[in-house]
């Protein structure tokens, strides 16, 4: 079927790549400018939160200026929200919560969905609804690696994604404890940094969390294929 097809291949892209950057922007010209600063650190996968301003706008020029990349909406929540980010270009949907009628929606337009769950049974939930990988959020009021790791004896089957507590130094330990890949905010955009507009800087951390992630080869086996 085409959408499993789909969905195996924004999954073996996400293993590739290991590594998403999450932008929330309160501008649009702020948005644009740090995408391509981790653009150019070499990251290929952007998140789009849809609390930025103007996120379809940003995510549609994103699409047109990286045509190679892979760009996506964050922090979906309801249908409209949905909608509005599959009618801007979005490849893939991420959303906070589990919503079965979120899942299922993103499946019949074809599009990757990615929701947030925390508990065992909202990561299963999640997963026989049809998920095409499950974020792993807040993973830090968990426990971080351990919980993650904790994890893996029973849902070892689930291409999981933790956020909210992995960084650049602890990105590659929760590679090594199974994540199929993982995703970054605040870490790879310090508020300091960004109002300063030193977007070099931006730059050299997405370089540095993609060395972390391949300096050796990775000993572990993840989780995205498709079975």
């Amino acid at each position: 079927m085409l959408e499993q097809k789909k969905s195996a291949t924004w999954r073996q892209i996400v293993e590739k790549e290991r590594a998403i950057a999450v932008i929330r922007s309160p501008q649009l010209s702020l948005g644009l400018a740090m995408a391509k600063a981790v653009a150019d650190g070499g990251i290929k996968i952007i998140e789009i939160t849809w609390n930025s301003e103007q996120p379809a706008e940003l995510i549609s020029k994103l699409r047109n200026q990286f045509p190679t990349h892979i760009i996506g909406a964050g922090t979906i929540l309801n249908l409209t929200d949905l909608q509005g980010a599959i009618s801007s270009g979005a490849q893939f949907i991420f959303s906070p919560h589990v919503n079965l009628q979120l899942i299922q929606a993103a499946n019949a337009a074809h599009i990757p969905i990615v929701p947030g769950a925390l508990t065992p049974t909202e990561i299963m939930t999640a997963w026989q609804a049809g998920a095409t990988c499950v974020k792993v959020f807040p993973i830090s009021a968990m426990g971080g690696v351990n919980y993650l790791k904790s994890l893996q004896g029973p849902l070892g089957n689930i291409p999981l994604i933790p956020t909210g507590g992995v960084t650049i130094a602890n990105a590659r330990e929760f590679i090594e404890a199974g994540a199929c890949a993982v995703g970054l905010a605040g870490e790879l955009f310090p508020q300091k940094i960004i109002t300063a507009g030193n977007w070099q800087a931006i730059a050299q951390n997405a370089a540095n969390l993609k060395r972390r992630l391949f300096n050796n080869s990775l000993t572990t086996h993840s989780h995205c294929h498709s079975d």
